[in-house]
């Protein structure tokens, strides 16, 4: 009998419940490090996969001024542009996390996977990819050249 009782509360203990596994922890939504009005204006667009194509990528975004990307300042506090695999235009937020990132998407926790991240942006040059690793695949990094005339960020609208 006592050979039973051990062995049950020896089987007792495998079946507790592990101990939970840590998590990597979500950066905290802050405001964005941009403006929206820095987004908005008229870009040449042309997108890389391998870092040593950025020069090469900014020359050829800076032809595409001839039939530029337009972005324009959404209803809300957005901005208006394309997302991935649809021809329709969709107001976008700026958004910023508390680990100095900014995304740019939907109304939902920075870094979600239909995002974009900003990974730089001047006044004439702005740099960002998608965050879900298929579309990345597919689309590569965007660099977006500010065409002549194309309204600088200081610039109100």
């Amino acid at each position: 009998m006592a050979g039973l009782a051990c062995a049950a509360l020896a089987l007792a203990g495998c079946a507790s419940t592990p101990p939970p596994v840590a998590q990597a922890p979500v950066p905290q939504a802050t405001r964005a490090a941009y403006p929206v009005t820095a987004l908005i204006g008229s870009w040449g667009v042309a997108s890389y996969r391998e870092d040593r194509d950025r020069p090469r990528t900014e020359a050829m975004a800076r032809q595409h001024c001839r039939l530029p990307y337009v972005i324009t300042k959404g209803p809300s506090d957005g901005v208006m542009m394309h997302v991935a695999d649809d021809p329709k235009l969709y107001e976008l937020t700026l958004k910023g996390t508390s680990d100095g990132k900014t995304f740019l998407g939907f109304d939902a926790p920075p870094g979600h996977p239909q995002d974009r991240e900003i990974l730089s942006l001047t006044e004439t040059i702005m740099v960002m990819r998608f965050v879900a690793p298929d579309v990345h695949a597919r689309y590569g990094t965007f660099v977006y050249v500010r065409c002549p005339g194309g309204a600088p960020a200081t610039a109100a609208r």
